[in-house]
């Protein structure tokens, strides 16, 4: 029987953990050891990641471990796009930035005039355009500190830059390079013709590997600090969504996936890349995946628009949890007023609420009255946007989706989940939550041949975690078609 002991770091938005996952040959039983907040730092010049404080709690997760009978490997994922510059000496140059910095309000306008068009760089990369994308971060570090460009030798996304903190040794893991719109979408590696428009140098860009690579192993000096675990340190699909999507307990190739948290990530698996005038149109990226996979899918706003007002109404002095704001959400009417979730207004920090209720007058809807009501909204916008993206991509693949499998730590609002059922006509399959842990898991065992591939991956999380089934309620069918209207009437459609 197989006894391998793998750490899982795994990095959030607001939080990160280590977890132990235990491999016994048949299923992947899982162990939080480590769990730490990751405190963003506002200061002069930006609004940054503490990454120093990040390294620190993860030689402290594989202390843990060390101190919990050892493991064999060490897999980080985190969230895509932000990145550190390295000099000469292998020197980080600055704290990385967060992708919710001001600095790039207003760079695709830059760009777009000055080095190509959206469209010819979505042809190439394949990638939905948002402001926060690496290129465009790049690009605003060239035009604002050209200096830090200047002095850097070598520019890492964020589980490239912590692995080799750990490890000495430089890689670009695939999936996290994949966020960034710099690689050829077709080719799958960096797309030097795009990268060269823009006036990036060429030397900052890394070899290039997949998922399961192995980095080596820990500096000595890590090793002393963390308890000599021998350990491995591998690339996991380090792109947390993209761990995400290799736990989607799918038992058929065509399916659809939420991976549902501060924000909801819709999408499909697919061989190749969809680069169409219409994928374009409807905004669809294209990420890389394990084995050799392309996530198509959406970036969608996700329960940032809860957790951000959850935040504003502290600061007032009114503190709820979130099991309080469901159940108010439940107790308030539905379907009375929508938001596009996506709308910019949205996307940085500040008095949720107020932009809620200010976008509803605007709109003409009903302004929602008090805090069960902007939740209520929030759900509903939500599972009706999920319903946009499920027909878009029906169009853009041809296919259907009987099934959505939603993954990860927003499968626990199963209000949600209900209400995705509801607004789109289809079963929703929820869980598991720890998805992404379980995906870093189990790209970990793949590179060590315990397991064989995603599909063998998926049949060991299907044993290995609990799913919760949702119907659709076919009595409130016709009130979901009706709200879908008038929120297709906020896109302009």
């Amino acid at each position: 029987m197989s006894n391998k002991k793998m750490l899982a770091v795994d990095l959030g938005a607001s939080s990160g953990r280590g977890i132990i996952g235990s491999w016994d040959g048949g299923k992947i039983a899982l162990d939080e050891i480590h769990r730490f907040s990751n405190d963003t730092v506002m200061m002069p010049g930006g609004f940054f990641w503490d990454t120093l404080r990040l390294l620190f709690e993860i030689k402290t997760a594989i202390l843990k471990a060390s101190h919990a009978g050892g493991i064999d490997t060490i897999g980080i994922d985190t969230w895509g796009v932000d990145y550190g510059y390295l000099d000469k000496t292998g020197t980080l140059l600055s704290n990385p930035y967060h992708y919710r910095d001001t600095r790039t309000e207003g760079i695709q306008d830059y760009v777009f005039s000055k080095f190509l068009s959206k469209s010819e760089l979505y042809a190439k990369t394949g990638i939905q355009s948002m402001n926060f994308n690496t290129i465009f971060q790049m690009a605003a570090d060239l035009r604002d500190r050209p200096w830090i460009v200047e002095n850097a030798e070598s520019m890492l996304h964020m589980p490239d830059l912590l692995g080799y903190m750990l490890t000495g040794q430089k890689a670009s893991e695939y999936t996290i390079a994949s966020t960034g719109a710099l690689l050829d979408a077709k080719a799958r590696n960096f797309d030097y013709d795009i990268i060269k428009k823009f006036g990036i140098p060429e030397r900052l860009f890394c070899q290039l590997v997949q998922p399961g690579y192995n980095l080596g192993k820990l500096l000595p000096s890590i090793e002393e600090e963390t308890g000599f675990t021998g350990a491995d340190v591998i690339k996991v699909a380090s792109h947390d969504t993209a761990s995400a999507v290799l736990s989607v307990p799918a038992k058929c190739k065509d399916f659809l996936y939420i991976s549902s948290g501060t924000w909801s990530l819709m999408g499909t698996e697919s061989d190749e890349p969809v680069l169409t005038s219409l994928s374009e149109k409807y905004d669809f990226t294209n990420e890389g995946g394990v084995n050799g996979t392309i996530r198509v899918l959406r970036n969608i706003m996700g329960l940032w628009l809860e957790q951000e007002s959850r935040r504003q109404w502290k600061r007032e002095g009114k503190t709820y949890s979130f099991d309080d704001l469901s159940n108010m959400a439940l107790a308030s009417k539905p379907l009375q007023c929508f938001i596009n979730p996506d709308d910019q207004l949205f996307s940085t920090a500040g008095n949720m609420p107020k932009r809620i209720c200010e976008y509803c007058e605007k709109t003409g809807q009903h302004v929602p009255e008090n805090v069960g009501e902007i939740v209520r909204c929030i759900f509903d916008s939500l599972a009706l946007r999920y319903r946009w993206t499920a027909e878009k991509l029906e169009e853009l693949t041809g296919k259907k989706y009987p099934v959505i499998n939603i993954v990860g730590g927003g499968t626990k609002e199963e209000m949600l989940s209900q209400f995705a059922a509801d607004a789109t006509h289809k079963t929703v399959c929820a869980g598991p939550v720890e998805a992404t842990a379980l995906g870093n898991i189990a790209a970990q065992c793949i590179a060590s041949g315990e397991i064989k591939d995603i599909w063998e991956a998926r049949d060991v999380i299907r044993a290995s975690a609990e799913v919760k089934e949702y119907a659709p309620n076919t009595a409130t069918a016709a009130q979901w078609d009706e709200a879908y209207g008038k929120f297709t009437s906020l896109l302009g459609e």
